[in-house]
């Protein structure tokens, strides 16, 4: 007969204390590989790294898709357009004044987050294991 062996089974917690979610999602933010934090985790402005060079870790796996984009749309809409209320409301500047403020932070907010986001999102799906 088959017995069981305590022993011969992972502690249940193994595998999650490895993968925990808020260290990977803090190295995600800084652009650097969810499972070591030592590796860069973007070759280029958002081109993955695969496989990380310190720790061997297939980034590939874990795409991200679209959704960087949208979370990026949604965060940048909701700074700028307050900001373009607010100054309509209070100053009344002339079109090309506002069109001078709101392209040059909405292209600079949007390029500044969407890698962020991007490595948030592959860190969040390498700690939960979705998609690998």
């Amino acid at each position: 007969m088959d017995t069981f062996s305590p022993a011969s089974v992972p502690p249940p917690d193994a595998d999650i204390a490895r993968r925990s979610l808020w260290p990977a999602l803090r190295r995600g933010l800084r652009h650097r590989c969810p499972a070591c934090g030592d590796g860069r985790l973007f070759t280029s402005y958002l081109k993955l790294q695969a496989p990380c060079p310190s720790c061997g870790l297939d980034t590939a796996r874990y795409r991200a898709d679209d959704a960087p984009a949208y979370f990026t749309i949604a965060i940048v809409g909701h700074i700028v357009v307050p900001l373009l209320l607010m100054m309509e409301k209070m100053y009344q500047p002339s079109t090309a004044l506002q069109l001078g403020v709101a392209i040059p932070l909405t292209l600079g907010l949007t390029l500044s987050i969407l890698p962020r986001i991007k490595g948030a999102l592959v860190a969040t799906n390498w700690a939960t294991e979705a998609g690998g």
